[in-house]
Formats: C-alpha cells, sequence, structure tokens
C-alpha cells in the first residue's frame, strides 16, 4: 500500500508512493482541493496538463449538494467528475465545525444546520465513513472534532476522548462495509453498484487531534495506532495558532508515526511551510492557497509571489515568470494579466489558478528529485533563502 523508495541521508524527507484504487501517488505530494467535485475555474484537462496525481474533495459538501443519491447514480464520485485518478475525501470535520450553524454535538455524532438552506441534518461517524464508500473514494478520513487556537485543555482532552471514540466506531464500520460489503447488502444495492472493478473499499486515514499539548498528541497518535489505519493525518493544524507553533506540533507529532505509514499535513500549504514539513518527513499536504490566491490574483514563481492586479505591471510585457513553462507563462503577460483581473473577465482567474497549480506540482517533482540525490537541505536554501516575498 504505501512503500519509501528513498530517505534523504541528512533529514527525514523521504520519496513514498502510496498505492490506491486509482493509481499510485508519488510522495512527497501536494493535493488541490475540489470542495465540491471541482477545483474552482479549473477542468479535469487542466489538471492533467498541470501533473496533478491526486485531488480532495469534501464529503460534507457533497452530502448537501449534489447528495450522496445523485452521485451514487452516477457511478461514483470518479464518474460523476470525470476524474480516474485518486481522490481523498475530507469528512467534513472542520467544514462542519466553521460553516454550520446552531451546531451540536454528541457523543453519538453531529448535529447541525446546512450553510446553504438551513436544512438539519446529523451525521454519525459511521455515516460518514459509508457516504465516502458510496463516492468511492481513494482515501477516506474519519469524522473529528477539529478545535480552534486558543483552546483549554479540559476542552482539548474532552475532544481528544471523542475523536478517539469515532475513530473506533469508523474503523469498525469500514470493515462492516468493506470485504464482506456484496455479501452483507447484495450485489444489487445501490450503495455498491458503482464499485464495478474496484478492490474493495479505499484507504481509511486517522486523525490526530490534541490541540497544541503535546502529551495529548502522543496520546492521540497511540491511541489512534491501536485502532489500525493505513494512514495518519495530522488535523488541528492552521487554526489560528502561530507558525512557528504549528511547527513545533507538526514536528512533535510526526516522530510518533510509524515511519513505514503515510503522513499527512491537513490544510499546510504555503511553499516555506511544504519544506518545513517535508524535511520533518511528511509525505502528503492540500491547502486552498494556490487556487484561492489565483483567483485574488496573487501568482506564485521562483521570484516570489507576484500580485498582479498591481499598477507596476499595466506594462509589463514579460511572462508571470520567466522559470516557469506553463502555457500561460509561455503565452501571456502580466499586463494581459492585469488587463484580465481589473476588467473582472473569469479568464484571469483561470489562467493564474492554472499557473499556480503547475508550479505547485512541479515545485514538488523538483523537491523529490532534491531528496533522490541527497540534496535536500541544498535546495530547501536555494530556493528559500532569498530577499523574496511568499
Amino acid at each position: 500500500m504505501f512503500e519509501i523508495v528513498h530517505k534523504d541521508k541528512n533529514t527525514n524527507a523521504r520519496i513514498g508512493r502510496l498505492k490506491t484504487n486509482h493509481g499510485t501517488i508519488n510522495t512527497p505530494n501536494f493535493i488541490p482541493v475540489g470542495t465540491q467535485a471541482t477545483v474552482k475555474t479549473l477542468s479535469n484537462e487542466d489538471l492533467l496538463y498541470c501533473g496533478v496525481e491526486v485531488l480532495l474533495s469534501n464529503t460534507y459538501h457533497l452530502y448537501l449538494r449534489p447528495g450522496e443519491e445523485i452521485i451514487r447514480d452516477s457511478g461514483g464520485l470518479h464518474r460523476f467528475m470525470n476524474w480516474n485518478r485518486p481522490i481523498l475525501t475530507d469528512s467534513g470535520g472542520f467544514q462542519i465545525f466553521s460553516l454550520a450553524t446552531l451546531m451540536k454535538v454528541t457523543e453519538e455524532g453531529v448535529g447541525f444546520q446546512s450553510h446553504i438552506d438551513g436544512s438539519k441534518h446529523f451525521l454519525t461517524p459511521e455515516e460518514v465513513v459509508r457516504l465516502q464508500v458510496v463516492f468511492g473514494s481513494d482515501i477516506m478520513m474519519i469524522l473529528d472534532e477539529c478545535l480552534k487556537f486558543p483552546c483549554e485543555r479540559d476542552r482539548a482532552e474532552q475532544s481528544l476522548k471523542r475523536t478517539t471514540d469515532w475513530a473506533r466506531r469508523s474503523k469498525e464500520e469500514l470493515q462492516r462495509l468493506g470485504s464482506g460489503l456484496r455479501a452483507h447488502l447484495g450485489a444489487e444495492h445501490p450503495d455498491i453498484r458503482h464499485l464495478g472493478a474496484r478492490q474493495g473499499s479505499g484507504l481509511l486515514f486517522g486523525i490526530i487531534q490534541g490541540s497544541t499539548y503535546p502529551d495529548l498528541r502522543k496520546a492521540a497518535v497511540e491511541k489512534l495506532l491501536d485502532i489500525g489505519f493505513d494512514g495518519y493525518a495530522i488535523g488541528g493544524l492552521s487554526v489560528g495558532e502561530p507558525r512557528e507553533l504549528m511547527y513545533e506540533i507538526m514536528d512533535y507529532t510526526v516522530r510518533y508515526i510509524p515511519e513505514n505509514l503515510p503522513h499527512y499535513a491537513m490544510g499546510i500549504g504555503m511553499p516555506k511551510d511544504l519544506f518545513i514539513a517535508i524535511e520533518m518527513g511528511v509525505d502528503l499536504f492540500d491547502c486552498v492557497v494556490p487556487t484561492r490566491n489565483g483567483r485574488n490574483g496573487a501568482a506564485f514563481t521562483n521570484e516570489g509571489k507576484i500580485i498582479v492586479r498591481n499598477a507596476e505591471y499595466a506594462r509589463d510585457l514579460r511572462p508571470l515568470s520567466e522559470s516557469c513553462n506553463c502555457i500561460v507563462c509561455k503565452n501571456h503577460t502580466r499586463a494581459y494579466l492585469r488587463h484580465l483581473f481589473n476588467s473582472d473577465e473569469i479568464l484571469g482567474l483561470r489562467f493564474v489558478s492554472l499557473h499556480n497549480v503547475f508550479f505547485y506540482v512541479n515545485l514538488l517533482i523538483r523537491i523529490r528529485s532534491a531528496i533522490l540525490q541527497d540534496r535536500f537541505l541544498e535546495f530547501k536554501k536555494e530556493f528559500l533563502n532569498r530577499d523574496i516575498e511568499w
């Protein structure tokens, strides 16, 4: 399922291969966010052109719209959105706790009102796993309780206990639905018709919580290891804590995750953050940074971040980056891109988003190459130790 191909001799950075039902993911890898079965402004052809190997979609959003039945009757999420590479589905826990209104958390699950139309819903850990199985997700995430920073210790302890219980129930539900799915439900049951030739259900990752308390983080890992998952995600990051504290929590937590399993840092996306996390031994990342920034006119380049809306680019006939080979940089100038944004043309959002995804995918390719050559620290220094704005 996961193999380590090469370990950097000077750091904990490593190259791996994560095998899923829809293909192999080369790690370390950055996962673009396609919350509602689409990466905003970009087509699947754009993503394939950029070299994207895996997408993230969100169970909470897909459950609300278009809904389980439409995705199921379409043959699963891959067929619904016509994407034949791996899909990771977030459980939606973060979105439930941040978007939904009149939320009530119990030991059984989470009751909430939709942020779309105010309709009432209740999701259990079991239901979240079942939804992801119906979607045909390649990597499924357990339902967890995500706490914002700062968080009192008593609250963190209570939440960790609940998240651990939900993790156990999630694993038990997947076992019930997994290898014996057809025998349990019958080959014609609508929840499994879309499986087709797939070899059973997807991988299930546990999520490590514990806020900013090192002993709680360690306890969380130990409890999740007792349950047993295919991979482990570090949750509860980028929720308001200072960046240096985020690094400290990540470094402390990843030390306790078994080396032979994939390590996933949720919601991490600035270039500097990627380098630091990879040095610690993290394999997977997701974040809206490249696409959200792209839609706001901010381009990531080897020369730093460019705010293409700025007046200084009105007559700039250079590409976004002269060192970039994407179709945007090959064919369009900063002046033209600025014109698109200032004229409220949708094409500008697409072009800069495409460039940013291309940049991120290729940055990770360059990082993997540096690890393979045992020169990760050298490449990190070359990339970060410059007087540029990120």
